[in-house]
């Protein structure tokens, strides 16, 4: 029931902006997130829940900066999708482990 109600939320928001595939990630992501983050805390305590929210934020992170690279080699690289996907999927797993050793060591 809460994640319906979370992903409902989303959409609506989602359907604020254009264009409106925005809809689909804006209720995904997120209601699955605080689904997964309230049965964690249900089952493992607060205090476990806590460090895997911190792991999810760390992946945001990294998963923003590769779309941001895939964008940029695309668009002004002039690159293959395939050379823009696998160089910026190392460019995900610098960042993922560099912020991973920094704050969540």
């Amino acid at each position: 029931m809460i994640g319906g109600i979370i992903v409902s939320a989303f959409a609506v928001l989602g359907n604020l902006f254009k264009p409106k595939t925005f809809a689909g990630l804006f209720g995904a992501a997120p209601s699955v997130a605080i689904a997964t983050l309230t049965l964690t805390v249900a089952k493992d305590g607060r205090s476990y829940a806590s460090a895997e929210a911190r792991s999810m934020v760390v992946g945001a992170i990294a998963l923003c900066f590769y779309s941001i690279c895939v964008a940029f080699l695309l668009i002004r690289g002039r690159v293959s999708v395939l050379a823009a996907t696998l160089s910026s999927t190392a460019a995900w797993l610098c960042v993922a482990l560099g912020l991973w050793f920094v704050f969540l060591r």
